[in-house]
């Protein structure tokens, strides 16, 4: 895909980039697709996807208690649960604002863990990548942020999210889906919005605007980006996924590469 090709005018020392359909086929890749880049955020969407093995082998429930008084599974995985970003303290009641929490996503991990009796990382790697033959991401730390992968591995995870075999599509088709529906809160680098719609460990564009997808990308996309400069996203309209992973932290420059990129990509998967 020469839409891909953008990646190389970006002003970041190491960035690649892939689009996979659900069947797995894969449209393009460009750069190094099998560096391994820290994913920072977009570690939670591998966090979450384990959540739900976890929810689907019994070991855990959505509505069972988790987090602070009042605060389930569920609204730890909406950021909903009350938490603070990056403190495990409370700021408002769970379910009444979407409060963007890292530290949710580690109460989370401690949660599963407990659940289960092994370690999170290690939960994660038996539950979403062995399966998925994604041998070179690794969770060293935080369940929130401390992923490494590479666009080699996060495609089969792309295509797995769109066509599910470790879960049930109607898991993954809830995950997807508004929880705590007309929510406000700060989406982390865009500022403040209304909705600020949310799904289980997958943010969903909607409306949101200023936005890190496209202008072209459906409402009905889902994904997730990270601080360390990566992103994916899927978007069911197009019927295909994109990953792309930097070595630069997140700020201005790819507020304004990712948009124009995302839109080029979609109009040649159109075209």
């Amino acid at each position: 895909m020469e839409s891909l090709r953008i990646i190389d005018t970006w002003p970041v020392p190491t960035a690649a980039a892939a689009v996979v359909r659900a069947d797995g086929t894969v449209l393009g890749t460009h750069g190094p697709t099998a560096h391994r880049f820290p994913l920072a955020s977009v570690t939670k969407p591998l966090a979450a996807y384990a959540a739900l093995v976890a929810y689907e082998e019994g070991a855990i429930e959505l509505d069972e208690p988790a987090g602070p008084e009042g605060s389930t599974v569920r609204h730890l995985l909406a950021h909903t649960s009350g938490l603070a970003f990056d403190e495990h303290r409370v700021t408002a009641p769970p379910g009444n604002r979407r409060l963007y929490s890292n530290a949710g996503f580690e109460v989370l991990g401690d949660h599963i863990a407990k659940a289960t009796g092994i370690p999170f990382p290690e939960y994660l790697r038996q539950a979403v990548l062995e399966p998925l033959a994604m041998t070179s991401t690794s969770l060293d730390g935080s369940p929130a942020r401390d992923g490494v992968s590479t666009v080699d591995d996060l495609v089969r995870f792309a295509a797995e999210v769109q066509a599910p075999r470790l879960l049930d599509p109607r898991t993954v088709s809830e995950a997807q889906s508004v929880v705590h529906p007309g929510l406000k809160g700060v989406l982390p680098g865009y500022g403040h919005q209304n909705p600020n719609d949310w799904g289980l460990g997958f943010e969903i564009r909607d409306a949101k605007s200023p936005h890190w997808t496209g202008a072209s990308s459906s409402p009905a996309t889902f994904g997730h980006f990270g601080q360390s400069g990566t992103f994916l996203w899927i978007d069911p309209v197009a019927g295909a996924a994109c990953v792309a992973l930097t070595d630069r932290a997140f700020g201005p420059w790819a507020a304004e590469a990712w948009t124009p990129f995302t839109d080029a990509v979609l109009a040649e998967i159109a075209g």
